[in-house]
């Protein structure tokens, strides 16, 4: 079908069809959610229309919230018929923040053929509301800024039941900032207390707990205290207790842990979240528990812990293997527990690897820090920065054109006159890369100014023929 072709999908409320969903092909004409199908066939003819199709969708969604409970969150679920909701506490540092989570979420969406929005708050209702009504498909509210965030908010984001909203209508509130000044008593005594409680769940007066997805084949270990607990020392005692059981657990099924969710419950049904990763699948004990046990001083446990949950929402196949003799071969460090420690206090790693590639700026990626070697070496013939800027930076220079090195030049606005330089050497355009590189040339030079730094420098050009550049000059790192 083409993408221009407007779809909307027809939902079923006894004899009354109504349109329950609609493509951008189809809201740029005027379809709309809730619109009859009567009239959306009268306003574009021949109109492409599917039937609805409710366990299905529920199934897609259950497996969305899954594969985002692997991903991003260690309590996630379901949030009605069009949504997910995750508590990322303990765990947004895994993604470089929370603006920086939902925003890969929105594009790994995309990537799948799916359009989302996504919003983060203080609370869950708050966070439903802002990402249903708003328009921008990322929204990262600061923390007590719920109140101004939703004040403008119709009624309906507060998951009451249609019947209380049009109720509210007649009365003439329209807005959460309307419904929230009135006072709590006769609106309770009108409308029960649905809608106060709703109010309360907004703006975090009254706890909404998350109830997790789980699924049986998601491995997992629980303890039940009969007395609360909230010291450091006793909350680690049983954390390795639970990593003790779940690795022998996982031991059994052929499996290693990849990503490991510890979850906290309080007794005022509060939770809390640790998240673990690690770099391959393993199952040591004193590994994993390590990994927990440095972010217990992140654990509140308010008024006392009644239940621990460790369960592995991420494993992999995991075979037993004979480490050979180091008569016969040589071990083989292993720094992956460097980069799980690293990688679970918040930091982004990577390796750099060699690209085949002239250009400086595109001779070098990024890699994960276990990715295997790509096979390419590096350039060893001429030398080069040990920090190569990710742009060039503009120098002003005095210099003899065509082939001479700078003899004085002025970076950051500090002036340094060069005693010794290096150079040229010529690097080409890559035409196959970009066209307009077919006649394009640096001229790059080492030179030391009298401090005894190096730099490495360039200009854009041979010096003779405007063709080539345009004989500017610039700085593209520093040696040492």
């Amino acid at each position: 079908m083409p993408a221009d072709q407007p779809l909307v999908v027809i939902s079923r409320s006894g004899t009354k069809r109504w349109v329950s969903a609609a493509d951008t092909a189809a809201r740029k004409v005027g379809l709309r959610i809730g619109m009859s199908a009567s009239k959306a066939q009268a306003v574009i003819a021949g109109l492409t229309m599917m039937d609805a199709d409710p366990v299905a969708d529920a199934a897609a969604l259950e497996r969305l919230a899954l594969w985002a409970l692997r991903q991003y969150s260690p309590v996630v679920a379901v949030d009605g018929t069009d949504g997910i909701v995750m508590d990322t506490e303990g765990a947004d540092h895994l993604r470089g923040g929370e603006e920086m989570m939902i925003t890969g979420l929105v594009n790994m969406l995309r990537g799948r053929g799916l359009t989302g929005r996504a919003a983060v708050a203080d609370t869950w209702g708050a966070a439903h509301a802002i990402a249903r009504l708003t328009t921008a498909e990322t929204t990262v509210v600061p923390i007590g800024g719920v109140a101004n965030a939703v004040v403008g908010l119709p009624i309906h984001c507060l998951r009451l039941p249609p019947d209380t909203v049009q109720r509210l209508h007649v009365l003439g509130v329209e807005t959460v900032g309307e419904l929230s000044a009135m006072p709590r008593a006769p609106l309770t005594l009108r409308f029960g207390p649905e809608p106060g409680r709703r109010l309360d769940q907004l703006f975090g007066r009254v706890a909404e707990p998350i109830e997790p997805l789980r699924t049986p084949d998601l491995v997992g270990v629980s303890k039940n205290f009969q007395e609360p607990i909230g010291a450091a020392e006793t909350i680690e005692k049983y954390v390795r207790r639970l990593v003790g059981q779940l690795t022998a657990e996982l031991e059994q099924r052929g499996l290693g842990v990849r990503r490991s969710d510890l979850v906290i419950h309080r007794v005022d049904n509060t939770r809390q979240c640790l998240r673990a990763g690690l770099a391959k699948p393993v199952r040591d004990p004193a590994r994993l528990s390590k990994l927990l046990c440095d972010r217990i001083e992140k654990i509140d446990p308010g008024f006392g812990i009644e239940r621990l949950d460790l369960v592995a929402v991420m494993t992999e196949v995991l075979e037993e293997r004979q480490v050979a003799s180091s008569l016969i071969e040589e071990d083989v460090v292993d720094i992956t527990p460097v980069i799980d420690v690293l990688a679970n206090r918040g930091q982004r790693l990577y390796r750099l690897s060699p690209v085949a590639s002239d250009v400086p700026e595109r001779s070098v990626m990024r890699i994960a820090p276990t990715a295997p070697e790509t096979g390419a070496d590096w350039a060893v013939k001429w030398p080069r920065p040990s920090r190569l800027f990710a742009h060039p930076e503009r120098i002003e220079v005095t210099a003899l054109l065509p082939d001479q090195p700078p003899a004085v030049f002025t970076w950051r606005g500090k002036r340094r006159r060069v005693k010794r330089a290096d150079g040229p050497e010529r690097i080409f355009g890559e035409w196959w890369q970009r066209p307009r590189e077919m006649q394009a040339v640096r001229d790059y030079f080492v030179v030391e100014d009298e401090q005894g730094e190096r730099y490495w420098v360039y200009r854009a050009g041979d010096g003779v023929d405007l063709e080539t550049g345009s004989h500017l000059w610039f700085i593209h790192g520093v040696f040492g």
